[in-house]
């Protein structure tokens, strides 16, 4: 199963945290939604799953799998709970999904990215420079590079730029 990990960027390069006072562009919204389209799913934490529910119905989310990886949460109606990121990508492939889409919550996204289960990144660099911000990790105790190929490099509209990698597995 090709896994893609989905993020938006700040142009200072820390994991950008919506607020009020920053919210998603809709460029970055709309880029999201096509990609779980495509996916037929997506995987999230728990915090992000409760801040992207809004009014609690499914809106465009209705005909798409979604996964939340949580230790605490409880069973979620229409959502399938799991505790870690290898029981996330079983259930997708149990459900015939050939890709995954990896897309909420710094904690989510590094723990995927350090248990080497990522074959693409997509990347959405906002512009806006944040001061204090989340990093994606690969490794949290060593230092260690993990190579990457561009793919495909475009601007979605509102200053945001999509990068998107292949992650070169080193042998």
């Amino acid at each position: 199963m090709k896994t893609i990990l989905w993020a938006t960027l700040t142009a200072n390069g820390n994991y950008a945290q919506s607020s009020p006072d920053n919210p998603p562009k809709q460029e970055a919204l709309d880029d999201f939604f096509a990609e779980a389209k495509a996916a037929g799913n997506f995987i999230v934490g728990r915090r992000t799953f409760e801040g992207m529910r809004g009014s609690g119905g499914p809106g465009p989310f209705a005909d798409i799998d979604i996964v939340v990886v949580s230790n605490s949460a409880p069973e979620i109606p229409d959502v399938k709970v799991v505790r870690s990121p290898e029981e996330a990508l079983i259930y997708l492939k149990e459900k015939g999904h050939q890709t995954a889409l990896i897309s909420g919550g710094a904690d989510i996204h590094n723990s995927f990215l350090g248990q080497g289960l990522v074959d693409e990144v997509i990347f959405n660099v906002a512009p806006v420079l944040e001061g204090k911000g989340l990093n994606l990790l690969i490794d949290q105790e060593n230092y260690r590079y993990q190579p990457v190929q561009l793919l495909d490099c475009r601007p979605l509209g509102s200053g945001i730029v999509q990068l998107r990698y292949a992650i070169c597995f080193q042998q």
